[in-house]
């Protein structure tokens, strides 16, 4: 039984919404994807939100949701990659649950990365790598927790994350019988 919000953060492709999944049916617990619920929300792709708003635009649907999310009660939520950029959604997560970072280098998450047309600030790697080394020090501000995931398998990461949120009393598993 999770005790409180988990929060993901980390670079695009670094794992947060496959991580999410795997630990959500390990631990018995909901989960949303934040770009899914927004994208559900304003019936647009993030990349629509993107070019008729603006990246402010975004950014001000991005922290609604967040609130809304970490309001609802105790469950698993993968952010956007960008989350942490707006202060107030930093102390968001900060104050409402535990912040789990999905550590990648741009590097190793363009070589994850499928469908770059869902990523619109990702553009080439120059940019990812700059955009990933801004990010790197927000992503730690609000970590409880820091986990790698190059060469990692989600499964791996999943059952790390299951044993930590365990000892920091964030998910108590129950007991069979």
């Amino acid at each position: 039984m999770l005790r409180k919000p988990v929060f993901f953060v980390g670079f695009m492709g670094a794992g947060k919404t496959s991580v999410v999944r795997r630990l959500a049916r390990i631990a018995g617990s909901a989960s949303v994807d934040m770009d899914r619920y927004i994208e559900r929300r304003c019936e647009r792709k993030i990349a629509e939100i993107f070019a008729e708003e603006g990246e402010a635009g975004f950014r001000k649907v991005e922290t609604e949701v967040l609130r809304e999310l970490a309001a609802a009660g105790p469950q698993f939520i993968s952010c956007g990659g960008g989350v942490v950029v707006t202060p107030e959604n930093r102390e968001i997560l900060k104050r409402s649950g535990f912040v789990v970072h999905l550590q990648i280098t741009a590097h190793d998450a363009a070589k994850r990365i499928r469908n770059f047309e869902r990523r619109p600030l990702f553009g080439d790697l120059d940019n990812a790598e700059r955009i990933c080394e801004e990010r790197g020090p927000l992503y730690e501000e609000v970590a409880d927790y820091t986990v790698r995931t190059a060469d990692r398998s989600t499964g791996s990461v999943a059952y790390e994350l299951r044993s930590v949120l365990r000892r920091k009393g964030v998910l108590w598993l129950r007991k069979s019988s």
